[in-house]
């Protein structure tokens, strides 16, 4: 019974025959970060019956304002296989593959064979180069992806919004990635970013007064921002998968 009333809510809207087409699909989402853990979390929770789940690192203490699978009691643990029993937690009936590998951007396409075929990919990893490898195997394969931008040192989230790459604008990241989308003949990319400036109320750090912050060091995340890409990006492939787009 409580496997049925799980779904319940979500037949009230979809109906049976979407969530049957959401249980017979497979999504992947790399990357389990603040934006990649939510949105795994939203599309279990949405009744997505295969999971595809890939990132190398394990949970730190810092992970922890803004990401759906950090707690004190998994600092230490992979997260990918963090998220995989947290997902089965939610869905006891899910098929999970949950691996710590690093995606390689010369094996894209040779690494990801190995799981079942992907109805369609969130890129929710931090390395353009990775990006583009994903961007560029899911165009020659025909595959569905959407891709997260910036989320670091924003504050607003109602300035999110889904666009092509082709069209953003005030992201930093999708600057970088419109250019090489454009080199590489990578099209009609769909992003979900933000036109908002970033915002740095403190000041870079430095470790020494008169140097140079190291690289990286002034990037802040505020709690509910990454979790609530995730879930916009989960919003965006449920809706496709059951066509309502």
């Amino acid at each position: 019974m409580a496997k049925e009333e799980s779904f319940a809510r979500l037949e009230l809207v979809l109906g049976q025959d979407r969530l049957n087409t959401l249980r017979d699909s497979c999504v992947y989402v790399l990357g389990l970060g603040g934006v990649g853990s939510s949105c795994a979390e939203a599309l279990a929770r949405g009744g997505v019956g295969t999971l595809v789940l890939i990132d190398r690192d394990v949970v730190s203490a810092s992970n922890i304002n803004r990401q759906a699978l950090a707690f004190h009691s998994t600092i230490g643990k992979p997260k990918a296989q963090v998220m995989r029993d947290m997902v089965l937690d939610i869905n006891p009936g899910a098929q999970v593959f949950a691996s710590t590998m690093f995606v390689e951007k010369e094996r894209v396409g040779e690494q990801l064979a190995a799981f079942p075929a992907p109805n369609y990919v969130v890129d929710a990893i931090d390395t353009i180069s990775q990006k583009l490898a994903v961007a560029r195997w899911c165009q020659d394969e025909g595959i569905p992806l959407v891709s997260s931008m910036g989320g670091a040192n924003k504050l607003d989230p109602c300035r999110l919004r889904f666009a092509r790459i082709e069209k953003t604008s005030g992201d930093g990241l999708a600057r970088v990635m419109r250019k090489e989308c454009r080199k590489r003949g990578i099209r009609n990319l769909r992003v979900l970013f933000s036109d908002e400036p970033a915002a740095c109320l403190n000041g870079p750090r430095t470790s020494e007064p008169g140097k140079r912050p190291p690289k990286g060091s002034d990037l802040g995340t505020l709690s509910y921002y990454p979790p609530i890409m995730g879930q916009m990006l989960a919003s965006w492939v449920i809706r496709e998968l059951v066509g309502l787009l």
